[in-house]
């Protein structure tokens, strides 16, 4: 449809028929027809009135989008086309607006997308109520509900993917705004058989294979699983992988929505390990036991599965186990225990796993209506929404137990179907004032009445054979239903006293057959005894109620001893009566809404249509039925605004505007096109017409009443635009024209004003050339004047004083050129400055041999200046380093060869950090003056010449020598008594000084010491004994000095050593006199 096109009926750009109860003719090749004519143009939907059915297109459709949403809402529900957001629209709008509760019934069979329906009637619903935080939060609850309930129950089948395996009922809560409060939730009839056997190519519930494949290797080794799918009897092989299903992507939607829902996380916890629990019985093997008493049992073959179990679900292993083994039957006081062999203990084993998921499947329901219950308590608005199973036809006579309660409760819906239609449209015939008309219909309450009746029906002998004394079999509950049930129209058995059936041989002997509103079913009694029993013994009851699991302890309260019932629980078929009771009634005070599901084909593709399988869904959901109800009075009805609105046109009166009230103009309409009495009525706010054929022969000519307006109105079109355009051209010639005689105007004066100008400036420029050769002509004489006075004047002058000139001219001449010289010397010398370092000795070469000494004076003043400029930069600090260099340099440069390499080092002054080191506290103490040098040095033994660490300290008046290791004072030296300092002058660090004689220090001689910062040690020695005796210190440089060494003087020569010590010098005693150092 274009973009600007808008819809206001669904009969526009209708594909086939949009609603089956304008069908003609109407039989089932033409309703099939219709369907498969639609879904092939992908209209999925389809109306009966105001039921919806839906065909599963098996793929994604662009018809749900937020702009599908808006499209449908506040609409009427047959403006639009087709389409589930119609009815769910309609169904919200009775509710918000005429405060009806109302209920959306969705059925047909598996895979024929009763799920999705539902999920796309909540997601609209959520969509157009109202928002808010809290009401967001509920909306998020109720459709984060879906997954979780489909995770436990559902299941791949061999119809879909994702059947559902229940039957599930939501009432949705509203306020009188029609923002949602809640919702309750009921689930009916859970599967649980499959939970210990699938048939082949379908598997287990879908939670089992998402906890194997999406949990981590941690939480299943918490629930004491492995990933393999094979470790596990209970999960069939053959279909464990579904093509397009992530099971592990799905079990973090799981967790992710129970957690949205409101599941604690021990909750969480708790039912996982059920549900592993579950899945670990389906191992529990058994091997039979001969007993003394000749009676067989059976035992545990590998009891680490059970012990496993009992540690999941914290359960006494033996108890667990006798459970397995013994049976024990209480009646009044007396209390029987019995073995169980080992097919009674496989059948308890599967017992046990089945309620266990049962049970947790309905406390998981209970759960989260805990959660999505309305918070308050004021009155409410119920939009129900029931997805259910449709009826269920397998072939081969596979029907058993589950059909038979599936199709019984599709028989009560089918009733109330037929009721709540007729009655709807037997009040809209009174309220429009029609006269109301019985109308013929098969009424199925017979059929209901066959399988629910309290007396005869099949529910009830069923319940009653399960409740007799004796051996009860499936074969004595079919003799019972024979005895019963034999004359009853609906029913056929082979085995009944009715002779009619005994030469049927499509009809075994083990089955019956009922004849349901949608066809005949074939039942087998396998199973039916066995199924409505739903036995649990009393000892696994008791086993599970004695679990320290609180949730396993709360699915089995019938298991505490202190609440012992002998009474027989009710049976599977009671109970289920019993819901779909219920459910009848809740649904009786509902507005309903219908939505039948179709399933296309049986391979699930898209684009795949088989009429043999859509005519047997048909059949069974009676949906021609519907059509005959739906038509048997008037097949179409519609109020006089949008009749009249629609079919103005046909009649000259109405067309275009009618004044007068809408159903006098709808009679006026009907008359002109003489459409015969007894095919339409007046009702009080609606048309009503009989037959479809009327309807479309108002449709036919209203297209043939367009086809004509549309060309009287392309016509009319053609002309007006025409006209237009003509004067369009008109107007625009006339400015043309007129802005061309400007243009022309303005050129021509254009033109003569050029020429003008042109005129002017030739004349103007006549006059300034003449001008100019005037003005030439006066300056070249005055020139010339000027010249002829100028040399006259030097003539005169140069006669007077050429005596004076001759005289003086060489020196003149001398002068101006030498000052011409200097000048450009000086100026060159200013661009050829060399840079302000100190060492930079470059300068620029002299150009004249007469400018030397005043070359090398400016040379020196410049390196004056410039060395001033650098010592400028120097800090206080700076400056004391440079001039103790300074002093070093003058005392050792060209004297000892150790002194170039001291020169880039700085001088430091205090190498040991002795404030800042607790190990010379005691040093540091003993000295309070400040230290300019701290130093370890070696001592030179007089005895041997071996060396001794000790701590150098100069400070202000004194010379210290300390021990390296304890910080004690070895000698401490006045500066005055210091009188020389001698050292080689070889690349070493050997030093002697000298003590004055006859002192307190000299008692023990002069010291002899080595050093790695001679230099620095020796010239900041030299400044302080300056600065403080006033006097300057001798340093002797000699390869060979005297020492005193107490009372004896030796001498200490310096020679040229090996490398055997590598770059160390070693100092030996020869003899008592000699003291021979050897420098490498």
């Amino acid at each position: 449809m274009a973009k600007m096109e808008v819809k206001t009926s669904l009969l526009d750009d209708m594909i086939g028929v949009g609603d089956m109860v304008l069908l003609e003719p109407l039989n089932e090749d033409s309703f099939i027809n219709n369907l498969k004519k639609r879904f092939d143009h992908n209209e999925v939907y389809t109306y009966i009135g105001s039921v919806v059915i839906s065909i599963n297109p098996y793929r994604s459709l662009p018809i749900y989008t937020p702009e599908k949403v808006e499209e449908y809402r506040n609409r009427n529900f047959y403006e639009l086309s087709p389409h589930i957001f119609a009815l769910a629209d309609e169904a919200y709008r009775s509710l918000r607006d005429q405060d009806k509760d109302q209920c959306i019934l969705i059925t047909g069979e598996s895979g024929a997308g009763k799920t999705e329906a539902s999920k796309l009637v909540m997601s609209y619903v959520a969509a157009v109520c109202g928002k808010g935080a809290e009401v967001n939060q509920v909306k998020e609850q109720l459709l984060q509900s879906n997954p979780v309930l489909e995770a436990f129950g559902n299941a791949k089948t061999a119809r879909n993917d994702n059947s559902s395996r229940f039957g599930k009922y939501m009432d949705i809560e509203f306020d009188f705004k029609g923002d949602p409060l809640g919702g309750v939730i009921s689930n009916y009839l859970l599967e649980k058989s499959r939970v210990v056997k699938q048939p082949r190519g379908e598997r287990n519930f879908h939670i089992f294979y998402q906890i194997l494949s999406g949990a981590s290797e941690e939480f299943l080794c918490k629930l004491k699983l492995e990933r393999d799918f094979s470790r596990y009897n209970y999960l069939g092989l053959d279909s464990a992988r579904v093509n397009g299903v992530d099971d592990a992507s799905n079990f973090r939607t799981v967790r992710n929505a129970m957690q949205i829902v409101g599941f604690m996380d021990h909750e969480t916890q708790s039912v996982f390990e059920v549900v592993a629990a579950v899945l670990k019985l389906g191992n529990i093997e058994f091997k039979p036991e001969s007993r003394a008493n000749g009676l067989d049992e059976s035992k545990i073959k590998d009891k680490n599965e059970l012990k496993e179990i009992c540690e999941l679900t914290g359960i006494d292993q033996s108890v667990l186990e006798r459970a397995f083994s013994f049976r024990t039957v209480e009646a009044k006081q007396e209390k029987v225990s019995t073995t169980l062999n080992v097919a009674q203990a496989y059948y308890a084993r599967d017992a046990l796993a089945k309620n266990l998921y049962s049970r947790l499947f309905s406390w998981l329901v209970t759960r989260i209506n805990e959660s999505i219950k309305a918070q308050t308590k004021v009155r409410k608005k119920v939009m129900g929404v029931l997805d259910i199973y449709g009826f269920e036809i397998f072939e081969n006579a596979d029907n058993s137990f589950e059909q038979f309660i599936i199709n019984y409760c599709n028989e009560k819906l089918q009733q109330i179907f037929i009721e709540l239609t007729l009655k709807e449209e037997q009040e809209e015939y009174i309220r429009e004032g029609i006269e109301w008309t019985h109308i013929e219909y098969f009424n199925n309450a017979i059929i209901c009445d066959l399988i629910e009746n309290n007396q005869t029906g099949i529910l009830a002998m069923l319940d009653e054979e399960c409740l007799r004394p004796g051996t009860v079999t499936d074969d004595t509950f079919l003799e019972k239903l024979n005895q019963v049930c034999a004359t009853h129209q609906h029913f056929e058995s082979r085995m009944s006293k009715c002779s009619r059936f005994l030469n049927d041989t499509s009809l075994p002997h083990s089955c019956f057959r009922i004849q349901h509103y949608a066809g005949k079913v074939m039942y087998q009694v396998e199973g039916f005894v066995d199924k409505n029993n739903d036995l649990l013994y009393r000892d696994l009851s008791q086993a599970m109620w004695k679990a320290n699991h609180s949730l396993i302890k709360a699915l089995f309260p019938e298991g505490n001893p202190a609440k012992i019932n002998l009474k027989r629980p009710p049976t599977a078929g009671s109970q289920f009566k019993a819901s779909v009771a219920t459910l009848m009634k809740n649904l009786q005070n509902k507005n309903p809404n219908y939505i039948r599901c179709i399933k296309p084909n049986e391979k699930k593709a898209a684009d795949i249509f088989n009429e043999a399988l859509v005519c047997h869904q048909i059949r069974y959901l009676g949906l021609l039925e519907n059509v005959r109800v739906r038509r048997a009075g008037y097949a179409f009805r519609q109020a006089y605004e949008p009749c009249l609105e629609r079919y103005k046109m046909l009649c000259r009166q109405t067309w275009p505007h009618w004044r007068g009230p809408a159903r006098a103009g709808v009679e006026v309409l009907f008359n002109e096109l003489r459409i015969p009495e007894e095919e339409f009525s007046f009702g009080r706010s609606k048309i009503f017409i009989r037959n479809p054929r009327t309807l479309f022969k108002l449709e036919d000519l209203r297209k043939q009443r367009l086809e004509d307006l549309a060309t009287l109105i392309e016509k009319i079109y053609r002309g007006w635009k025409c006209r237009t355009r003509f004067l369009l051209m008109k107007r625009c010639q006339i400015v043309i024209a007129s802005w061309y005689r400007r243009y022309a105007q303005q050129k021509r004066y254009q033109k003569i004003k050029s020429s003008a100008i042109t005129v002017q400036s030739y004349i103007r420029g006549w006059k300034a050339r003449k001008l100019l050769r005037e003005l030439k002509h006066l300056k070249r004489c005055n020139e010339a004047a000027t010249v002829i006075a100028a040399y006259w004047h030097g003539t005169q002058v140069r006669r007077e004083y050429r005596k004076f000139f001759r005289a003086n001219a060489g020196r003149k001449i001398y002068e101006f050129t030498l000052q011409r010289i200097m000048q450009k010397y000086f100026l060159e010398m200013k661009n050829k400055m060399p840079s302000l370092s100190p060492i930079d000795k470059t300068w620029p070469a002299r150009p004249y041999l007469f400018l030397d000494s005043t070359h090398k004076e400016l040379k020196r003043i410049f390196h004056l200046w410039r060395c001033k400029k650098y010592r400028d930069q120097f800090t206080d600090q700076q400056k004391l380093i440079y001039e103790e260099k300074l002093e070093a340099s003058e005392l050792f440069k060209d004297k000892k060869a150790l002194y170039p390499a001291s020169v880039g080092q700085p001088f430091q002054g205090a190498y040991l950090e002795i404030s800042e080191n607790p190990k010379y506290k005691k040093l540091t103490d003993a000295v309070d003056e400040k230290i300019i040098i701290a130093e370890v040095v070696n001592k030179i033994n007089r005895a041997n010449g071996k060396a001794a660490s000790r701590i150098f300290l100069l400070t202000k008046n004194n010379v210290l020598l300390a021990d390296q290791k304890s910080g004690t004072i070895k000698s401490e030296v006045p500066l005055g008594d210091v009188t020389k300092v001698s050292m080689s002058s070889q690349n070493d660090g050997f030093f002697a000084v000298h003590l004055k004689e006859g002192s307190e220090a000299a008692s023990k001689g002069d010291f002899l010491l080595s050093s790695n910062h001679l230099i620095e040690m020796a010239t900041k020695l030299y400044r302080t004994t300056l600065s403080q005796t006033k006097q300057k210190l001798n340093i002797e440089i000699s390869d060979e000095f005297l020492v005193q060494f107490k009372q004896e003087k030796v001498c200490v020569k310096f020679i040229q050593g090996s490398q055997k010590n590598g770059n160390i010098p070693t100092c030996k005693r020869k003899n008592n006199r000699l003291l021979e150092v050897a420098v490498p």
